[in-house]
C-alpha cells in the first residue's frame, strides 16, 4: 500500500478523494468507485501502487496515437481497477476485477524497473493503458518522473475523468494522451460508463491549455451513440478545441455486457469519418479495421497520401521535417 496523493480529511475518519472527477466520500474502511482506494484509520491508501497486472511492448499506434512518435514503440503497463464501469469495456477482466471479482492482484514491480524494462527494449514512450492510468495515479507519477530524466515519454490512455489538480502536478512529465470521448450524451455517460459527460469535455479542454498532445477515441456503437447528429456533435467540440486534434472512430465488437448489439457496419466509420472532415478536423482515422483508407494520414492542405498504415504497422511515411512534400503544410504531431 501508499498512500493516496489527492485526499482531504472531512472529519470523522471520512476522507474525500480529489483524483479523479467522481471526488468519492469515503468513510472508514471503504473503498471510492474504483474499489482500488480504500479509507484506513481516515487515511486513504493505493490498493494497486507497484502492482502491474499487464505489461507489453506495444506500437505506438496501437494505443492509438498516430500523430506521435509514429513507428516508436511503447512499454506498456496496468494495474486492475477502473473508475468507469462501461458495459463494453474490452478489458473488463482486469479494469472490472476489484468491483466483479473483489480481487485486486498483480505482480510486485518498482517504478525503477519499468523504466529499465522500457529502455531495455528500445521504448521512446511508457504508456500508461489496457485499464485507467488514473486510479493508479501514484505509481504512474513516481514512474513517468523517472521515465522523463531517462528521456523516454509518457502517455496516459485514459477516460479523461482526471481532475484539474491532479493533471496540472503530472503535466510537467506527461507528453500525449488518448482521451476517449465516448458520446455527446449524459445519458449515456451516466447509463453506460457510471459517469458524467462535463468533467470529460473539461478535461480534453484543460489537456489543451497545458500543451499536452491529444488524440481522441470514440467507440461507435450501434444503436447507442452512432446518430449522425451526436457523431457531428462530438466533431464540431473536438473542433472547437483544436482542429489539429486527431480524431480516432472505431468499430464496436459485442463484449463484455453489451453482448446483443451487433458489430458496427464499416460504413458508419465511413461516414463519421467523412462527418469529421466535413466539420474541419484535420485528421480522422478510422480503428478496428485493418486495410481501410482510414487508417492512413493525409494532407491537410493538399490532400495527398502520407502516412499508409495496414493495422498497426507503418508501411510507407512520406512526412518530411514534420512537413508535407507535396505542399510544404505543417502536419501536427510530434516527432511525424
Amino acid at each position: 500500500m501508499k498512500e493516496a496523493m489527492f485526499y482531504e480529511k472531512l472529519g470523522d475518519r471520512v476522507v474525500k478523494c480529489n483524483l479523479c472527477s467522481h471526488r468519492c466520500q469515503i468513510t472508514e474502511s471503504k473503498k471510492g468507485i474504483c474499489s482500488v482506494r480504500e479509507n484506513r484509520n481516515g487515511r486513504l491508501y493505493s490498493l494497486v501502487y507497484g502492482k502491474v497486472i499487464s505489461r507489453a511492448v506495444d506500437p505506438i499506434e496501437k494505443k492509438p496515437l498516430f500523430n506521435f512518435l509514429p513507428s516508436s514503440r511503447a512499454y506498456s503497463i496496468a494495474t486492475v481497477g477502473c473508475n468507469f464501469r462501461c458495459g463494453n469495456c474490452q478489458n473488463f477482466e482486469i479494469s472490472q476485477m476489484p468491483r466483479d471479482r473483489g480481487q485486486i492482484i498483480g505482480q510486485s514491480v518498482s517504478p525503477e524497473e519499468i523504466v529499465k524494462e522500457a529502455k531495455r527494449f528500445n521504448c521512446e514512450s511508457i504508456a500508461y493503458t489496457y485499464t485507467e492510468p488514473t486510479i493508479f495515479f501514484e505509481y504512474a507519477y513516481d514512474i513517468a518522473k523517472l521515465a522523463s530524466t531517462e528521456g523516454i515519454r509518457n502517455v496516459f490512455v485514459t477516460n479523461g475523468y482526471i481532475t484539474e489538480e491532479a493533471l496540472i502536478e503530472i503535466k510537467p512529465y506527461l507528453d500525449a494522451v488518448n482521451i476517449d470521448l465516448k458520446s455527446f450524451s449524459e445519458d449515456f455517460y451516466r447509463k453506460n460508463c457510471g459517469a458524467r459527460l462535463n468533467p470529460v469535455l473539461d478535461s480534453i479542454r484543460l489537456h489543451k491549455s497545458l500543451g499536452i498532445w491529444i488524440e481522441i477515441t470514440t467507440l461507435i456503437i450501434p444503436r447507442l451513440n452512432d446518430s449522425e447528429e451526436e457523431l457531428r456533435k462530438i466533431a464540431g467540440f473536438i473542433k472547437e478545441v483544436g482542429e489539429e486534434i486527431p480524431w480516432h472512430i472505431s468499430r464496436f465488437h459485442p463484449m463484455y455486457k453489451l453482448l446483443d448489439l451487433p458489430r458496427t457496419p464499416v460504413a458508419s466509420l465511413h461516414r463519421a469519418r467523412e462527418i469529421g472532415y466535413e466539420v474541419g478536423l484535420r485528421y480522422v482515422y478510422e480503428g478496428n479495421v485493418p486495410g481501410e483508407a482510414g487508417e492512413n494520414t493525409y494532407c491537410h492542405k493538399c490532400g495527398k497520401l502520407l502516412i499508409r498504415r495496414y493495422g498497426y504497422q507503418i508501411l510507407e511515411n512520406k512526412v518530411k521535417d514534420a512537413a508535407c512534400p507535396y505542399c510544404d503544410a505543417k502536419i501536427d504531431g510530434v516527432n511525424v
